[in-house]
């Protein structure tokens, strides 16, 4: 005791998880007389070629991190084909299947499915400002309320977290959702986390007594790296 207690690094308690989520790739452009195919009806677009440039990016820094002995012990999707096809190169690397769970898929936008968001944004109708200033997504007609958005990605993360105790898990996922897990995190409401960049990386580490700490939001050092 003589030196004093030196500060040191954060390291994860006993028997918690680290979740990395992972905001897919850059997906294809919206288009005013092409909507986006439904599923579950929810807009379901493939990534567009930066998003998948950017999902090859995200993955070999996440596998190179995996070879370090920061090791990934599983990585999950949603049911949404951006979020299998950014996962793709990381679970190709490391050799794994990645788990479907649906609970994770983006908010549903009701009547501004199907890329519609994209396109009212940039006519810049009266609504989607609405929208910015209420902080609330149902303001579309038939889009899901916060709450049971809230309640629902909790439910499917929950379930990843109980299956990895003491181990890191990739987690891709969609910016909604990113933004309302951190707001939910640390006690905020509405969008303060949102505009998680593609392919960013969030870090949540939950322990056994169900206590988050947040410890990273839109880390992009993957996509900076100079071209060879």
């Amino acid at each position: 005791m003589s030196d004093g207690i030196p500060q040191r690094r954060f390291t994860p308690p006993p028997g918690a998880t680290t979740v990395l989520l992972v905001r897919h790739g850059a997906s294809a452009h919206a288009l005013p007389d092409r909507p986006f195919p439904l599923k579950d009806g929810h807009g379901d677009p493939p990534l567009a070629p930066e998003g998948h440039e950017q999902a090859q990016l995200v993955g070999a820094r996440l596998a190179a991190e995996h070879d370090s002995g920061r090791t990934v012990a599983a990585i999950y999707v949603t049911s949404l084909t951006r979020t299998h096809e950014t996962a793709a190169p990381l679970a190709q690397l490391l050799g794994m299947v990645p788990v479907e769970v649906p609970e994770l898929r983006e908010v549903h936008l009701g009547e501004w499915e199907g890329g519609a968001l994209r396109l009212k944004a940039a006519e810049g109708d009266p609504r989607y400002f609405e929208i910015l200033e209420q902080q609330r997504w149902d303001v579309i007609p038939g889009a899901e309320s916060s709450e049971v958005f809230s309640e629902r990605l909790w439910a499917g993360l929950r379930q990843v977290v109980a299956a990895h105790p003491d181990q890191t898990v990739v987690v891709v996922v969609h910016g909604g959702v990113i933004g309302q897990l951190l707001a939910d995190t640390v006690g905020v409401k509405g969008f303060t986390f949102a505009g998680a960049d593609n392919t960013s990386i969030s870090e949540l580490v939950v322990d056994a007594q169900g206590r988050w700490w947040l410890r990273r939001f839109n880390d992009t050092a993957h996509l900076d790296v100079p071209p060879a």
